[in-house]
């Protein structure tokens, strides 16, 4: 049964990783490579009861905003769209 605990663990790491870094504005998708790297360790950190609900994973880190990394509330505020967008001009 040890592995288990292992199957499990190495489970919600590939739903939080498919999962993380969804923008506050965009729901129908888990977000790109780079969002779902910003966001990863905060849903650990700060939502992991909620994996694999996306939904509530969202929620969470949106009530969290605070305690964001500043990587992840680029992503969870749009910051990252506005800055791209900002540097193409």
């Amino acid at each position: 049964m040890k592995n288990s605990g292992v199957l499990g663990a190495s489970l919600a790491l590939a739903g939080a990783a498919l999962i993380c870094g969804i923008s506050a504005k965009s729901y129908a998708h888990s977000g790109t490579q780079q969002e779902q790297e910003a966001c990863t360790p905060d849903v650990f950190r700060l939502c992991s009861a909620q994996i694999p609900n996306e939904d509530r994973i969202v929620a969470c880190l949106n009530r969290h905003l605070a305690k964001l990394s500043p990587a992840c509330r680029a992503v969870m505020t749009g910051d990252t769209a506005n800055k791209k967008s900002r540097e193409a001009r």
